[in-house]
């Protein structure tokens, strides 16, 4: 049977409909700025609802209490006897170190930026951009880690559940698997409510947790044996008092996964309620609210850690600490299975699980956060990046990936997870170390100048001893690279003006030129004097065949940041040697300052206006890289690029001519 054109056309309607439905779907929350000529941040924000600093501080211990499940496992795997003591050593860094620092990035980014944008502010022009990238690339080290960390451990109390072995034995990678695409699924449909799910589960998860280390104690206390024979393990392998506090010293880096959270706890500050007399800027409540949120984190963490390490150490064989051993990444849960019965140690796992599943949920969270805020304002992701959607399925993406190269196994993403938090640590405590000299405080530079150098220390042993993190950090900082790079090529052309603002004199200007036609003339500024203008009127005269010079107004843009993308353009007027009206910008590109200019113009005006240029002179080749790096270079051309993809309607968009 001959199938007729119509019918062909017939059958590929539907198909057309459910692109355009799954694109919709996946876009959904996208601005589409197709249809007018506002920059990418046209559309503010919905205000967030905000809560309590105790409940907030649920959200962000959904991550940093739930290294519970595997922390004292890992420690006790790394330290051996000696687990107890660095431990120790981990919760001084943690009260004494971290926890001023981030109380300190509170203060100086109240608005959730994190130690990123502080330090973003160091280094100007590419030199900035690419150093936000580059902890870009360990942070999403630390999240995508988070992830797939807390979904192989949760697999891990699964199968070890005396109820699921038989089931699920062998089957461990398809079980993180299966976590994950849950937690991606989560996200792709919406994710509501998620302060109210994380109080509970912390208030759950933590009273379960008092219950097996209250356990563990008591049989500590009934049965002294244990610490005899720890004491015996300890003296035996370390007889020098002071080298068992070298060793602690030289492996608590191997610990550093119970500082995760403190980056999340100053991520979440938007959520705290304020004060509705607040400083915008300064918010005081709100910075007074964060600051507690982290100190009570900070405190209730270290009586958990600590006291975790001690049962788990004391209680627990040596053997069983070792991967295919029963208390591997599941240490707590041992003791609950081993001292309360398999129904309780049952609803310890439920709950252990649970809560690991949502730190997962944190960390996304944190990465769809973090990720629009800086690479779509450096023009360096695609457009899409904004939407949720898209980035859900990136990441759950390369959650798959790097479960499969780890075989989903908890100890061999400890170096990894490590070197994230550890890296976005001491990038902390240096950008508050530097915070504090320019504010002339010499007493907490110093102290901020020590804590870095421990940080540093801690971060170089720990990529020394497990590169692991060094190369999965190094993979996403080079993909974050190329696709920046890919992405600042492909939307070189694009608008780039946030918003035009007219001074009284230029808005002058342009309406009494309006009355006729408005005629602008890109002018590359020199010395500026009389001389200047009238050559460059005279050759635009010449060139163009103008019969006057009455509606005339001369535009010098002056690049500021290359390195920035979108800019919000402040044109001022002036009249230079009593004739000349000249409109003068910064931007960070001179084509696309023009090109939004003679766009808002035809907009107020609703008459097209006319540019004249000249031709640059020198390579082309040459022109346009400079234009790509320094914002100059190729003006003409480009100028007449970003007009035409800003405007497709030819009959509205405005004229360029080139002489």
């Amino acid at each position: 049977m001959t199938t007729t054109a119509p019918e062909r056309a017939g059958t590929a309607i539907p198909t057309a409909k459910r692109r355009s439905t799954l694109r919709s779907w996946l876009l959904e929350g996208l601005a589409d700025r197709s249809r007018g000529h506002q920059g990418p941040h046209a559309h503010p924000e919905a205000t967030e609802k905000t809560h309590s600093w105790w409940r907030v501080m649920c959200l962000t211990g959904v991550d940093y209490f739930s290294t519970l499940g595997y922390q004292p496992g890992i420690a006790a795997l790394a330290a051996g006897a000696v687990s107890p003591i660095a431990t120790i050593v981990l919760v001084a860094l943690t009260l004494l170190g971290a926890l001023p620092v981030y109380r300190r990035v509170a203060e100086e980014s109240p608005r959730g930026e994190g130690s990123i944008a502080m330090l973003e502010h160091l280094l100007s022009f590419w030199g900035g951009k690419l150093f936000v990238l580059v902890l870009l690339g360990f942070a999403a080290t630390d999240f995508i880690i988070t992830m797939t960390l807390s979904a192989a451990d949760a697999t891990a109390h699964l199968v070890e559940n005396p109820h699921l072995t038989d089931l699920l034995e062998g089957h461990h990678v398809l079980v993180t698997l299966v976590l994950l695409a849950l937690l991606g699924g989560i996200f792709l449909k919406g994710f509501n409510e998620a302060i109210g799910i994380a109080v509970g589960l912390v208030a759950v998860y933590l009273a379960l947790n008092v219950v097996v280390i209250g356990v563990g104690i008591a049989r500590l206390i009934a049965e002294p044996s244990h610490l005899a024979d720890w004491q015996t393990a300890l003296t035996t392998a370390h007889s020098n008092p002071i080298m068992i506090v070298v060793v602690a010293l030289v492996v608590f880096p191997k610990l550093a996964l119970g500082l995760s959270g403190f980056e999340t706890g100053v991520a979440v500050m938007p959520h705290i309620n304020g004060a509705p007399d607040d400083d915008p800027v300064k918010p005081a409540v709100r910075i007074r609210g964060a600051k507690r949120l982290l100190t009570a984190a900070a405190l209730t963490m270290s009586v958990f850690l600590v006291s975790s390490s001690i049962v788990t150490t004391l209680l627990i064989p040596a053997a069983e600490f070792q991967p295919g051993g029963s208390a591997n990444g599941r240490a707590l849960a041992f003791l609950a299975h081993e001292y309360l019965g398999n129904i309780f140690g049952s609803v310890y796992d439920a709950a252990t699980i649970a809560i690991l599943w949502f730190a997962g949920a944190s960390a996304m969270a944190g990465l769809l956060n973090l990720i629009p805020r800086y690479l779509p304002r450096y023009g360096m992701a695609p457009h899409w990046t904004k939407a949720v959607r898209p980035l859900v399925l990136i990441l759950i993406a390369a959650a798959f990936i790097i479960t499969v190269i780890f075989d989903a196994d908890v100890d061999a993403q400890g170096g990894a997870y490590a070197t994230g938090v550890l890296v976005l640590i001491t990038s902390a405590s240096i950008a508050v170390t530097l915070a504090a000299r320019r504010a002339g405080q010499r007493v907490q530079t110093v102290a901020f100048a020590v804590i870095s150098v421990i940080f540093v220390y801690t971060t170089g042993a720990n990529v020394v001893e497990r590169p692991d993190g060094v190369k999965i950090a190094a993979v996403f900082i080079a993909a974050i690279l190329a696709v920046s790079l890919i992405s600042r090529l492909s939307r070189a052309f694009e608008l780039r003006v946030d918003e035009v603002l007219l001074d009284p004199t230029a808005e002058r200007f342009i309406r009494d030129c309006a009355r006729r036609t408005v005629r602008l003339i890109s002018n590359e500024p020199d010395l500026r004097d009389r001389d200047e203008y009238s050559e460059k009127l005279r050759q635009v005269i010449r060139d163009n065949d103008l019969s006057d010079d009455s509606d005339v107004i001369f535009v010098e843009i002056t690049v500021g940041d290359a390195s920035d993308f979108a800019t919000t353009l402040d044109v001022r007027g002036e009249v230079r040697h009593g004739r000349y009206r000249v409109l003068t910008a910064t931007s960070s590109t001179v084509p696309n300052a023009l090109a939004g200019l003679l766009l808002d113009i035809s907009d107020r005006t609703g008459r097209k206006p006319h540019i004249y240029f000249e031709w640059t002179e020198g390579n082309p080749l040459a022109n346009l890289t400079r234009f790509l790096l320094f914002g100059s270079g190729e003006v003409a051309p480009v100028t007449r690029e970003v007009l035409r993809q800003a405007e497709p309607d030819r009959d509205r968009r405005p004229h360029v001519h080139v002489g």
